[in-house]
């Protein structure tokens, strides 16, 4: 990607490629959760933070128009309410009934 991309690009690409890593270790552990409602949210969360977070930024990465931006933040709100909704089915996992 070096020889494709310009400095800047390659920052915003390698940001992309940081979240989408760490997210989908924590796409992981909710398949490690004991299945709830909760658990489910977190799982799609995730997995839509990882596509218009990260998605967004491999996007504008590779020459997207820069509109494709307005994405990202809202691929950061559903990263926060995904772990938000991770702990609450840890929670929920650990209280007895």
């Amino acid at each position: 990607m070096k020889a494709r991309l310009s400095a800047d690009s390659l920052a915003v690409w390698q940001t992309a490629v940081q979240y989408h890593a760490w997210h989908a270790l924590g796409l992981l552990a909710v398949g490690f959760l004991i299945p709830s409602m909760w658990s489910k949210t977190a799982g799609v969360l995730l997995l839509a933070g990882i596509v218009l977070f990260s998605g967004s930024l491999y996007a504008l990465a590779l020459g997207a128009p820069r509109a494709l931006g307005v994405l990202t933040p809202v691929g950061g709100l559903a990263f926060i309410l995904g772990w938000l909704a991770f702990a609450l089915a840890v929670i929920y996992a650990r209280t007895p009934a």
